[in-house]
């Protein structure tokens, strides 16, 4: 048939199925369709010549996610990218720079094939190397971009700082060792800046809530035990995360440390760093301490002793003398300068806030000692957030256990063997508690050996779940005494002013006028029903009162039922509003049952508690 065909005629049948398969991927002329916007994983890979583990660290590090099109053309079982990101990945430094490593490890690989130990020695200490830096001002064009998103980066990094280097999941002990270090200057700035606001202790971990920059940062750290990595977890992909959000806490750390007028990174103390006492260490330098020198031989010990004249040992001892002098007037000139510029600074620094304050000035006339069974790296930086002195059993402690000026000591222990009167022993839940409410709570329900009041959550509304729990009134009641503000009791107006009185005067006398209101119509509505009846019944309307009991239940009408208002308000919903509604109402539908169930938990309990007691009885 197609010898019977022109030239002509065959070329424009070759072009009616080039425009028919156009259309077919671009959907409307004009419009392009799936098959032009999306892109499968398999495909990607052969544009980009990749390995599928590569393919996964790049589109990590760069933010890329698979998409999930309206259609998919190829297949359910599909993975599918934007096609715009898949070239986005094609102009990334980091293609070309990890085809050169790999270039690059072959040579070292050749080397020791060859058993040429000299040359893959020289390859080894120069491969090359990378920086993610130009990803993070990429990802983050501004600082509060990046402060935004750093909920995750600091809960991977918390986790690492706790994982144990290990060879089998390929976890390097430089990882461990940088991730534990940005953790250390995070948990720094945030005591420095008073900056905590809610903790949580769970099951999961200690949930913290910081406020920096005027963003509300929540985070999860990890308990301080042995941890067991698990077989079913990938760590090439969480390294990569940490890898990049390194560098993305490192540059905020920067930002934050230079915006107090500090150095970055702040120097450690070697010997309080040799004691696991890291953090104090930070808090020491960022203070502006001095920090104490590691303890070194004295070398003039190890000299020998050689024959000195009088006249000699009197020109070194006033020479001594004259050196000191000279130290010392130049140290007090120091301090003065460095008063004066913290005087300026502060004069020109904004007032801070009134959480702030409240938060710098909760723990400020208490000192605290740690016990060894504490957490003590959670408490003293919450101590410390919060203004009070803190220090611990162990080396590097400020000040030893049997100090006088000790108030409170935190204990975790069934029975203390000794005891100094001049102290409270109390259990470390008061410290969070206390830094949750704002106010110091009593610490009788604390003390030693005695079950504490239930761990509250700062991060749950009661109010908005519909229970408030006992010990949360208590509290209440407690921060509105600190306030020197009187709690009004149950049906009473006390507290409430005159204007909130007239008010409230006004709500109950429209309240009044809208039920007798609502009892006219009820009335009216009875009058007209008893008119039906006589209709029905054949009786006449003279106004004469007549018993209706002689009327038959099967001729009486009921009265016409009254169209509910949120029923016709339902019915002028759309149905994806009205099936957003009724998920909203089994919401609080789930959410009282939830409530219910709480206070009849609660009542067995004070009944079991009752029982118990008057059997003791």
């Amino acid at each position: 048939m197609c010898s019977d065909l022109s030239s002509s005629q065959v070329k424009q049948v070759k072009n009616a199925v080039k425009a028919a398969k156009r259309k077919l991927h671009t959907g409307r002329r004009g419009n392009p369709g799936n098959a032009a916007k999306y892109i499968t994983r398999n495909k990607a890979l052969n544009r980009l010549q990749i390995k599928l583990p590569e393919f996964r660290r790049l589109c990590i590090l760069k933010g890329i996610h698979p998409r999930e099109p309206k259609k998919k053309f190829e297949g359910q079982n599909k993975t599918y990218y934007h096609v715009k990101d898949i070239n986005f990945l094609l102009h990334e430094p980091l293609l070309e720079k990890s085809r050169e490593i790999r270039a690059y490890e072959k040579k070292i690989t050749k080397a020791r094939a060859k058993y040429n130990t000299d040359l893959a020695h020289r390859l080894q200490n120069n491969r090359p190397s990378f920086t993610l830096d130009h990803l993070v001002k990429e990802r983050y064009p501004s600082f509060i971009d990046a402060v935004r998103d750093l909920e995750d980066p600091l809960t991977m990094i918390h986790l690492f700082a706790t994982l144990p280097a290990d060879t089998t999941h390929s976890v390097p002990f430089e990882r461990v060792h940088s991730c534990r270090r940005l953790s250390l200057e995070w948990q720094a700035y945030v005591t420095r800046t008073h900056s905590l606001r809610k903790i949580f202790v769970s099951v999961k971990g200690i949930y913290y809530q910081v406020e920096v920059s005027g963003q509300k940062i929540t985070y999860l750290t990890p308990h301080v035990l042995n941890q067991v990595l698990p077989e079913d977890v990938d760590f090439r992909v969480m390294l990569t995360f940490a890898e990049f959000y390194e560098t993305l806490l490192g540059f905020v750390n920067f930002k934050l440390y230079h915006s107090l007028g500090l150095n970055y990174p702040p120097v450690l103390d070697p010997r309080l760093e040799q004691a696991a006492a890291e953090l104090y260490a930070l808090m020491k330098d960022l203070a502006g301490g001095t920090t104490s020198a590691p303890l070194l031989e004295d070398a003039s010990a190890k000299e020998d002793d050689a024959p000195v004249s009088v006249d000699e040992q009197q020109s070194l001892m006033e020479a001594e003398n004259k050196e000191k002098r000279i130290a010392e007037s130049q140290a007090r000139l120091a301090s003065l300068q460095d008063r004066l510029k913290q005087i300026e600074k502060e004069k020109e620094k904004p007032q801070d806030d009134l959480e702030t304050r409240t938060c710098r000035r909760l723990f400020q006339n208490l000192t605290f000692f740690l016990g060894r069974e504490v957490p003590r790296e959670s408490l003293l930086f919450v101590i410390r957030s919060f203004g009070g002195a803190v220090s611990w059993d162990g080396d590097g402690a400020p000040f030893p256990e049997n100090d006088e000026v000790i108030t409170h000591q935190i204990v975790d222990r069934p029975t203390q063997g000794h005891k100094f009167l001049s102290r409270h022993y109390v259990q470390p839940q008061w410290v969070y508690d206390c830094a949750n409410n704002r106010i110091l709570l009593p610490t009788e329900p604390y003390l030693l050996g005695r079950i504490p009041p239930p761990h509250l959550s700062p991060f749950v509304d009661n109010e908005a779940e519909g229970h408030v729990p006992e010990y949360a009134d208590t509290i209440k009641r407690l921060r509105l005494a600190a306030n020197q503000q009187l709690a009004p009791l149950p049906g009473s107006e006390s507290g409430i002013d005159e204007g909130e009185l007239l008010v409230a005067a006004a709500a109950r006398r429209r309240e009044d006028l809208e039920a007798e209101k609502e009892r006219e119509l009820a009335a009216m509505e009875k009058s007209y029903a008893e008119d039906l009846r006589r209709e029905l019944a054949g009786k006449s309307f003279s106004g004469e009162e007549e018993a209706l009991a002689d009327v038959p239940e099967s001729e009486v009408l009921p009265p016409p039922k009254e169209d509910d208002p949120k029923d016709m308000a339902k019915m002028m919903l759309s149905r994806n509003k009205r099936n957003l509604y009724q998920a909203m109402e089994m919401s609080n539908t789930k959410k009282k049952e939830e409530v219910k169930l709480i206070k009849e938990r609660k009542r067995k309990a004070d009944e079991k508690e009752r029982k118990k007691k008057t059997r003791t009885m």
